[in-house]
C-alpha cells in the first residue's frame, strides 16, 4: 500500500502561549507533531506492517519543521516531504490544501492520512478539503480502520455514538483520539530516521506560483481567554448552600 500521511508542526499547547504585538510568540515555546496526526502516523505504520507498502509523511511549512518529520521517521516511517510555503503569503487552510494537491497530482495514493484538527487552529478544513480537490472519498473522525484487499471498513466518532462505512481504496482518513496508541520514539528508530530520505520542495517543484495558493481568510485579532476568577467556598447549612448555588449561578455566572 501507498500510505501517505499529512502532518503538521504545531506548538505544545500544554505549555504556556504568550502573545507578542498581537501574534504568538515562538521564543521560548515548544514544538511538537500535532497530537492528532501522531494518531495518523500510528495507523499508517500498522497498515503497512500489516498489508506491506510504504508510508510517506508530508508536510507543509517552514525548515524548523525537518524536526518533527524526523520524529515521524522514528516512529517508522519510510520517507518523509517538506514542502517550504515560506514565500506564500498570508497561509490559511486553503494555503496548505492547494499545496498538498499540488504534491499529490501525479502520485499512485491507496490511503492519505492526517489528523482529525490540528491543535493550534482547530479549523478540521485540510483533509476534506484536499480530498475533494483529488476526488477522493473521504471520512473525518475514524477511530477504526481495517483493510481487506481494496475494501476498507471504518468506525466513525459521530459525537457520542459510532457510524460504520465500508468504502474502497483510495480513501483519505482524518484521525481522531481513540484510533490508536502512538509509539514514543525508540533510540534505535531516532539513529535510523537520521538516514531516512527527506525530500525538500518549493512552489516551484509543484508548478504553482504564490498567486495560486496565497490565503483566503483574514485574522482579525488573536487574544488568550480570559483568566479563571477564584472559585467560592459556599457555607452554613446544606440547604443555605444550595440556595446560594443557585443565586450564584443564575446572577454572577448567568448560565440558569
Amino acid at each position: 500500500m501507498n500510505i501517505y500521511v499529512i502532518m503538521k508542526r504545531t506548538f505544545d499547547t500544554e505549555e504556556k502561549i504568550q502573545l507578542e504585538n498581537g501574534q504568538i510568540s515562538e521564543d521560548g515555546a515548544e514544538f511538537i507533531i500535532n497530537p492528532y496526526d501522531e494518531y495518523a502516523i500510528e495507523e499508517a505504520i500498522q497498515l503497512r506492517d500489516e498489508h506491506g507498502g510504504e508510508v510517506t509523511l508530508v508536510t507543509v511549512g517552514d525548515e524548523e519543521a525537518e524536526k518533527q518529520l524526523r520524529t515521524g521517521l522514528a516512529m517508522g516511517g519510510d520517507k518523509a516531504v517538506l514542502i517550504e510555503d515560506e514565500d506564500v503569503e498570508d497561509g490559511d487552510t486553503y494555503s496548505t490544501e492547494r499545496i498538498l494537491a499540488g504534491y499529490f497530482a501525479d502520485k499512485e495514493v491507496d490511503m492519505i492520512l492526517g489528523g482529525n484538527v490540528a491543535v493550534d487552529g482547530g479549523s478540521g478544513q485540510v483533509g476534506p478539503r484536499l480530498a475533494e480537490r483529488l476526488g477522493m472519498v473521504h471520512v473525518t473522525s475514524v477511530v477504526s480502520v481495517s483493510v481487506d484487499g481494496t475494501t476498507v471498513s471504518i468506525e466513525k466518532d459521530v459525537e457520542g455514538d459510532q457510524e460504520f462505512i465500508e468504502l474502497q481504496l483510495p480513501v483519505l482518513l482524518t484521525a481522531q483520539q481513540g484510533l490508536n496508541e502512538p509509539r514514543y520514539p525508540s533510540l534505535p528508530g531516532i539513529m535510523k530516521a537520521k538516514k531516512k530520505p527527506l525530500e525538500e520542495l518549493d512552489l516551484d517543484d509543484l508548478d504553482l506560483d504564490e498567486d495560486d495558493v496565497g490565503g483566503k481568510t483574514e485574522r482579525v485579532e488573536i487574544y488568550l481567554p480570559p483568566p479563571k476568577a477564584a472559585g467560592k467556598i459556599l457555607e452554613g447549612e446544606v440547604d443555605e448552600q444550595v440556595t446560594e448555588l443557585v443565586s450564584l449561578l443564575k446572577n454572577e455566572a448567568k448560565v440558569i
